[in-house]
C-alpha cells in the first residue's frame, strides 16, 4: 500500500516538474516572476551560510539547471548534481559541464537505484526538495542521508514552509507547505548505528528564515537548515536544556499564556512598549533581538516603528513557533538559532541591540553596533553582597551568571559603552509578577483546561517563588541603556 501511494507521489511530481520545466529559464525553475531579482539576492546569501567545502566532496539534491550547481563547483573537490528531469540535468551539464570536478546524475532522490558510498560526502546540499516529496519519502531519504555523510560531514537544505511564495499560475499545486517543527524532528531523529556499537546523529548548527525574502516579500517562509553528523556522546549542553527542559514547546506555551500573544518576558506587551520607546526608533533603522523569544517584541517593533529585525536565540523551539507566528504579518523579521557568543556579524551593522531577561547567558558585542546606536537590556540580577546557599543553588541550577545592577552597568562601561543608564526596576518586576499571578489563580480552571493542573501549579509556584526572592532583596531586575559613541 505504502509502495503505490509512493509510486503515486512520485508520478504527480514529476508531470508536475515536466510541466514547469518546458522552459528552462530561472523563472521557471523559481516559479516568480521576480526570480532573476530574487536570486541576485538570496544565492549569494545562501553560499555565504554554508560551512567550509573547499576542496570538499559535495552532492547537490534536486539541482535544477545548475543556479547552485556552478557556485559549488568553484570551490569544491568533487560535486555530483542530480535532478529527476532529464531536460533539467541536460540543462545543467550543459552550462557547468565546463567544470572538471562536476559529475551530473538523473535520478529521483527516492529511488533505492540511486546508490552512494556510505560515508563518502562532506556536504549534501539541496534546495527546495524536501517539499516535493511524502513524509515518508523525506524520512526515508534523511535516514540514507546520515548514511552517505561522512562524520563531522554537513547537510544544508532550505524549504518553502507554510504556504506558497512564488507567483507563477499554477493548474495544480502538489507542494508540501509543511511547518518548520516536522523538518527539524525528522532530522533530529536520525541516527545510523555501527557494529562497534558507536552510534552517531544529526546536530543543527543553524536553522533561519532567508533574508532576501524578508526584504523583498517580507516573508519568512523561505527556511534553511544545517545539520552536522556527529557523534551521539557529543554534549550539546545549554541548547538541549533549553529545548527539552526550560523552554520544551509546552513550557513556551504555558509562558505565552501568561505574559500575553507573542510574548515570554516579563510583562509581555505592556513592558515592550515602555521600554521599547526608550529607544527612539526610526524607521528603516536596523535592530538585532539577542533572545528573541517568541518574536513579540520584535513584531512590535518592526510593525510600529519600520525598523528591521533580526531576531536571535538559543532554543530551536522558540524560534519555530515565532516563524509561525510571522506568518501573515507582512513585516521584516528575520529569525535564526544562533549562540550570540559564536554568532558573527560584520561591524558597524545595527543601530540598536535589544534583550530582554536573556543577556545572562551570552556577551553582547559593541562592535555589533553602528556609532550612536543604542543598547538596551532588561535582565536578572542580584542583590550587592553575599547572597543565601538557597539563590546560589538556584542560579547554579538555571546556568545563570547573575550579577548586582550596579556591577552589571559597570561592565557595560568596561565594555566600552557610553552614557550607561543603570535602574533597578525591581519594585516594577514584583508589579508584574503579582499582576500576572492574580490573572493566572483567577483563569485557574482555564488553564487547567488548556494545559494541565501540573502546569498550573508549576507557573504558580515559579511565580511565588521569584515574588519570595525578590520581597527577600536577593533577586534584583534591572533595566540598563547604553550607547556606542
Amino acid at each position: 500500500m505504502a509502495a503505490a501511494q509512493g509510486g503515486e507521489e512520485r508520478a504527480i511530481q514529476k508531470n508536475y516538474w515536466i510541466e514547469h520545466s518546458a522552459d528552462l529559464t530561472v523563472e521557471a525553475m523559481m516559479l516568480d516572476s521576480r526570480a532573476s531579482d530574487l536570486d541576485r539576492e538570496e544565492r549569494p546569501e545562501i553560499l555565504s551560510l554554508l560551512p567550509p567545502f573547499q576542496g570538499k566532496s559535495v552532492l547537490e539534491l534536486g539541482a535544477g539547471i545548475g543556479r547552485f550547481t556552478g557556485e559549488l563547483a568553484k570551490k569544491a573537490g568533487q560535486v555530483l548534481a542530480v535532478d529527476f528531469i532529464e531536460s533539467v540535468i541536460k540543462k545543467n551539464e550543459s552550462t557547468n559541464g565546463h567544470f572538471k570536478n562536476v559529475s551530473f546524475m538523473c535520478a529521483d532522490v527516492t529511488s533505492p537505484d540511486m546508490k552512494i558510498l556510505p560515508e563518502s560526502l562532506d556536504l549534501i546540499f539541496s534546495n527546495w526538495l524536501l517539499m516535493y516529496l511524502s513524509d515518508d519519502e523525506v524520512e526515508n531519504l534523511a535516514e540514507r542521508m546520515i548514511k552517505w555523510l561522512k562524520v563531522g560531514g554537513f547537510i544544508f537544505f532550505r524549504e518553502s514552509c507554510f504556504h506558497q511564495s512564488g507567483d507563477s499560475k499554477r493548474r495544480s499545486n502538489p507542494t508540501h507547505y509543511r511547518e518548520p517543527r516536522f523538518y527539524t524532528k525528522v532530522f533530529k531523529d536520525c541516527h545510523v548505528h555501527k557494529g562497534s556499537g558507536t552510534s552517531f546523529e544529526l546536530s543543527l548548527t543553524s536553522f533561519k528564515c532567508i533574508g532576501a525574502y524578508v526584504k523583498n516579500k517580507k516573508n519568512q517562509n523561505q527556511i534553511c537548515w544545517i545539520w552536522q553528523k556527529v557523534r551521539s556522546t557529543d554534549d550539546r549542553g545549554f541548547q538541549r536544556f533549553l529545548d527539552n527542559v526550560q523552554y520544551s514547546c509546552s513550557g513556551i506555551l504555558r509562558y505565552e499564556r501568561v505574559f500575553g500573544e507573542g510574548f515570554v518576558s516579563t510583562g509581555g506587551l505592556d513592558t515592550t512598549k515602555e521600554f521599547v520607546a526608550k529607544l527612539e526608533l526610526r524607521p528603516d533603522q536596523k535592530v538585532l533581538d539577542v533572545g528573541c523569544g517568541i518574536g513579540g517584541g520584535d513584531f512590535y517593533m518592526a510593525e510600529n516603528f519600520d525598523v528591521e529585525v533580526v531576531g536571535i536565540d538559543l532554543s530551536v523551539n522558540m524560534v519555530s513557533l515565532a516563524l509561525e507566528r510571522a506568518i501573515g504579518r507582512k513585516c521584516s523579521v528575520e529569525f535564526e538559532v544562533a549562540d550570540c557568543t559564536k554568532k558573527i556579524y560584520p561591524d558597524n551593522a545595527f543601530d540598536v541591540i535589544y534583550s530582554r531577561d536573556t543577556i545572562l547567558h551570552i556577551q553582547i558585542l559593541l562592535k555589533w553596533l553602528k556609532p550612536g546606536g543604542k543598547v538596551l537590556i532588561s535582565d536578572y540580577c542580584k542583590r550587592a553582597g553575599p547572597i543565601s546557599p538557597h539563590f546560589s543553588e538556584y542560579i547554579k541550577q538555571r546556568g545563570y551568571d547573575l550579577h548586582d545592577v550596579k556591577a552589571y552597568g559597570q561592565m557595560l562601561k568596561d565594555a566600552g559603552f557610553n552614557e550607561v543608564i543603570a535602574e533597578d526596576c525591581t519594585d516594577q518586576f514584583v508589579k508584574v509578577l503579582q499582576k500576572e499571578l492574580d490573572i493566572v489563580e483567577k483563569d485557574k480552571d482555564a488553564f487547567i483546561q488548556e494545559f494541565s493542573e501540573e502546569d498550573y501549579s508549576e507557573i504558580v509556584d515559579g511565580w511565588k517563588a521569584k515574588l519570595r526572592r525578590s520581597w527577600a532583596g536577593e533577586q534584583r531586575w534591572g533595566l540598563f541603556i547604553a550607547k556606542k559613541i
